[in-house]
This record gives structure tokens, sequence and C-alpha cells, in this order.
């Protein structure tokens, strides 16, 4: 027996009108799709596809975070490391008006002169030294301090900060550079002493030179400090027996080197006969880790009186230096004060060689700041790799390829289209078509 299935025309209309919703969903879907170009637009489209976008994107954006931090980063160092190159320039100013002081031309008030113009570019110097970010923060506060790292306008007892030198990360450079490693010395790193001469007042200078080289350091290591405190001790150079030597027209001296915070002198040392008439150069090599020259000329008088140098009481007492200002006042204070041309050597030969060293250290930290700027474009670049791999990944999960988007969408349409034809014939058709 047969069966036969009735189909009405409800029937019809009914399938008509789903096939038509249908496809025009799809059609509204894909015009969607196709105008933000993402095949992707909720997790519904497909669930795996969006996680692995979204974990894309959330990996992007704290790249992204990284970088600008980077960026403000980058900007302090490139500012302390500008600050840096002022505070260079600035001490090879003061060491060409140094270096013009030691003029024998010079008469004391043109030196006080200079001084002045020394001290005034050495207010400069502790400005650039005090410098600040965009934030507000100090460019050389070190370990982090909103202080200014070096207080005082004249003589700042030290380093107000927190010394030391931050390490970054593999995504970041530290934001501030150590100040005290750049304007402050240390004992043991640098070997920085000041010379200062005195004579006794029962032998004064009279016109006879009696002069100290810069300090120069022998071995770091040897240099003596106080082990309470770490700070380095201080020497004083005392010479006696000034007098004739073994030799017709000739002189001899003996010194002895005593350490002011034990108070050891260290035994005699004889300088052999030398001649009455000429340059005496004393190589001083009794300071543990030090050593220095000693230049000394005699005067002769009209009446062939000898006034010997080195003489009885004269003394050379090495300071240990503390910063690179200490050593500027130093200068300035020397300088101001000398009332000869062998005062002024004196000053100017100390001075030069300290800030000589002074500038070492701004370059050193300045070299510094140069790799901390090329690690930041490291860092920038490998940032940038990681992004593209990332927006990579974010693109395949869930972007459009448009040409089968837009094929999709004109197959969805034609289809669509004949729908909407299949459904006007349809609602025409009635069981009174046939009766008639």
């Amino acid at each position: 027996m047969s069966s036969i299935n009735r189909v009405a025309t409800a029937n019809m209309y009914d399938n008509s009108i789903r096939n038509i919703g249908g496809r025009q969903n799809s059609l509204v879907d894909l015009n969607e799709k196709l105008t933000s170009g993402k095949r992707v637009l909720r997790p519904s489209d497909d669930p795996v596809a969006a996680a692995q976008a979204e974990r894309a994107m959330t990996r992007i954006t704290r790249i992204q975070s990284e970088q600008r931090a980077l960026d403000v980063q980058r900007n302090a160092v490139a500012q302390a490391e500008s600050s840096l190159d002022d505070a260079v320039n600035l001490m090879q100013e003061m060491r060409e008006l140094l270096v013009n002081a030691g003029d024998g031309t010079h008469s004391p008030a043109d030196r006080r002169i200079i001084a002045s113009q020394v001290q005034s570019l050495r207010e400069q110097l502790l400005n650039i030294s005090n410098r600040k970010d965009t934030n507000g923060l100090p460019l050389l506060g070190a370990l982090g301090s909103a202080l200014e790292p070096f207080l005082g306008t004249s003589a700042p007892s030290g380093f107000a900060g927190l010394p030391g030198q931050g390490a970054g990360s593999f995504v970041s450079i530290p934001n501030m550079l150590d100040g005290d490693s750049a304007f402050m010395f240390q004992t043991k790193r640098d070997g920085v002493y000041n010379a200062g001469i005195s004579s006794a007042a029962a032998s004064p200078l009279n016109g006879r030179q009696f002069n100290a080289s810069a300090v120069s350091v022998a071995d770091l290591s040897a240099i003596s400090t106080d082990p309470a405190t770490g700070k380095a001790d201080t020497y004083t150079v005392v010479f006696k027996n000034a007098g004739p030597g073994a030799s017709p027209n000739t002189s001899t001296a003996t010194y002895n080197i005593i350490n002011a915070r034990t108070g050891a002198s260290s035994p005699d040392v004889v300088v052999p006969d030398f001649p009455n008439d000429k340059q005496l150069n004393i190589e001083v090599t009794g300071v543990p880790g030090l050593k220095f020259n000693i230049t000394a000329t005699p005067t002769k008088a009209l009446d062939g009186t000898v006034t010997l140098s080195p003489a009885d009481g004269d003394t050379i007492t090495l300071s240990p230096s503390s910063s690179i200002f200490s050593v500027i006042d130093q200068a300035i204070a020397d300088i101001g004060s000398a009332g000869n041309s062998n005062a002024a050597v004196q000053a100017v030969g100390q001075a030069l060689g300290n800030l000589d060293i002074g500038m070492e250290r701004l370059q050193a930290v300045r070299s510094y700041a140069g790799e901390l700027l090329n690690r930041a474009d490291r860092i920038t670049g490998n940032q940038d790799a990681r992004n593209i791999q990332l927006e990579g990944d974010r693109s395949r999960a869930e972007d459009m390829d448009l040409v089968k988007g837009f094929s999709d969408f004109e197959q969805t349409k034609m289809g669509y289209q004949a729908a909407l034809q299949s459904y006007a014939m349809v609602q025409k058709l009635s069981l009174f078509n046939y009766i008639s």
C-alpha cells in the first residue's frame, strides 16, 4: 500500500520564509565581517580562535605598556647624558681658566678675577648635577630619591641620594644615573689627593720655589684608610736638616712622612747632595699607594748668600679630596689667595691633575649612559619583533581572508536573491488557481 505525503501551501510558505531569513542572516554576518575585516567577531564564531586572539592582544598591550615606560626611561637617561656632557664642557672651561691663572705675568688681582670666573662655572656645575626630569626626579639621583643629590651652595658635604646604579631588566633600563659615581671620589678607586705647601716662618719662600706636582696613584690597593670610617689617611711631609752637602756648592736635606691619623712617622729620607744653583726634583714614593714630585729652586743674593730650598720647616700636606666640587673649591681658594707666581703654579698644578681625574669620572658615567641608550634601542628592536609575531598570531586567529570573504558574500547574495524569487512564486500559489 503506497503512502501519500501531503505538502500544503502553508508548508511551502514557511520553508521559504525560513530560507530567506537564514540567507539574510548569513548575508548580514558576512557583510559585518567584511566591514571589520575580522573572521571572528564574537567568541561564539570560533571559541578557540577567539581565545588565541585574546591572548595575543593581551601580550601586545603589555608590550605597548612596557615600551611607553621604556621611552620615559630613555628620555631621562638621554637628559642625564646631556647633563654630563654639559658638565664636562664646563670643567674644560675651568681647566682653561686654571691654565691661564698659572701665567707668571698675572698679578694677584688678575688671579682673583680668574678665581671668580671659576666660581661662576662651579655654581653652574652644581645646578647641572641637580637637574631633574619632566617628572621632577633628579637625573643623577642614583637609586632613587626626590631630593637634590648634591646639597649646599658652597661645598656639598657629600652625596645626599642613595649611591649605586639600578640594573634594569629585560624590558627596561634605569631612569637615573649614579651621581655619586660621577661627581664623588672614592679613595680606593680614584686616589685623589691635594698637596698643600707651607713654609716655616723662619724660612719663608722669599722668591725661592717650592712646589709639589699633582699626586698620582702608584697602587690603589696600598692606599691607607681608616678601618672604622673608610676615609683616606692624611699625610704631612716635613723637611728638616737642610744645609751644606758633603761636596762644595751643594746642599742636602731630610724629610719624614707623618700619618696624621696614626701619628706614625717614616724613617728619615735623606735627599742626596744637590747643586745650590740648580733646580731640584725629588720623587716622593714613601706615601702608601701614592707618589708625587717636589720641585725646589734656591735663591742666591747679590752678596752670594744662598737661601736653600727645601728649607727647614717646609711642609707638604696630602689631603684626600672627596668630590669634584671640593677640588674646584680648593683651586678657587688657592688661586684667589696666591700672592706670587710660585703659589699660583702650585695651586694650578694640583687643580689640573685632580680635575682631569674628575673629568675621567664624568666621562665614565657618560659612557655608561650611552650604553644604557644602546640597550634601550636593543630592547625596542626585540619588542618590535615580538609585537610583529604576536600581531601575526592574532591575525591568523581572527582576521578574514578578504578574497574568500568577498567570494562567499557574492555566493550568499545570489542565494538570497534566488530565495526571494522563489518566495515570490510560492506566495502566489493557491488551490483556486487549479479550480478556475
